[in-house]
């Protein structure tokens, strides 16, 4: 039996280091464009959307250091004229796929409180209807302002997006990267898309439906229109439905 186990382990490793030696890397789901200096790209997002007017973010120092040297990113501060705001933030990995990992992990290592996690559908109408499938995470965050204790709320949303492909869920785009891999090759080049909002306590489902809204209206403009037959494998959301 040891001797069994050191032939299938060589066997595995033997079929990783050919697929890594082999693999192509396919092409992104989002729009981009080159970014000067570097052999890494930049992700093209709209300048405005909607009423909503943007200013470009530079990303944290932290999140680039800490992540693979060819991760390319896309991040815009989205303001409507009431004042609302939407942080959209697109990681898009490299040949390295730990560029994206659970969301999660970052956001209660900033100090956020997950309350509930909901599989949901952002419905998008051009250039033709279908349902992006989202995850809707409503959480809180506690400080302390001038001796007081203060509560927010912020709702976070998030999907994974590449060539011809979505989901909304983690596990999933694992599964079809590796599946994908195996039979043809391609290491597909998922991008992480986020859309956040800080909102008062009780104004989480009011929040959502705003950013709703802005998805319809912002995505067409920069993620990469999936084949209709994708798009309907993909519709994998139904509003108010529980995540797995």
């Amino acid at each position: 039996m040891f001797l069994v186990a050191l032939v299938l382990i060589a066997s595995a490793a033997g079929l990783l280091a050919r697929l890594k030696a082999n693999q192509k890397l396919g092409e992104p789901g989002v729009k981009t464009r080159p970014l000067p200096g570097s052999s890494n790209l930049v992700v093209v997002l709209p300048e405005r959307a909607l009423d909503f007017s943007s200013e470009p973010i530079e990303e944290d120092k932290l999140v680039t250091d800490g992540l693979p040297s060819d991760t390319s990113f896309g991040k815009r501060l989205y303001t409507a004229p009431d004042g609302f705001q939407t942080l959209v933030n697109v990681v898009l990995m490299g040949s390295d796929r730990t560029s994206i990992h659970k969301p999660q992990f970052c956001l209660t290592g900033a100090g956020w409180t997950i309350e509930k996690t909901e599989l949901a559908g952002a419905p998008v109408n051009r250039p033709y209807a279908y349902e992006l499938p989202v995850m809707k995470l409503t959480m809180f965050k506690e400080s302390v302002v001038n001796g007081q204790r203060v509560r927010a709320s912020g709702v976070y949303v998030y999907w994974f997006v590449a060539e011809d492909a979505m989901t909304a869920r983690h596990w999933q785009r694992m599964w079809w990267m590796a599946r994908n891999l195996l039979q043809t090759g391609v290491l597909q080049r998922w991008a992480y898309v986020t859309c956040f909002s800080v909102c008062p306590p009780g104004q989480e489902e009011a929040t959502f439906n705003r950013i709703r809204q802005f998805i319809a209206a912002a995505v067409p403009a920069f993620q990469l229109t999936p084949r209709a037959d994708a798009a309907a494998k993909s519709s994998e959301a139904r509003p108010g439905a529980r995540a797995l």
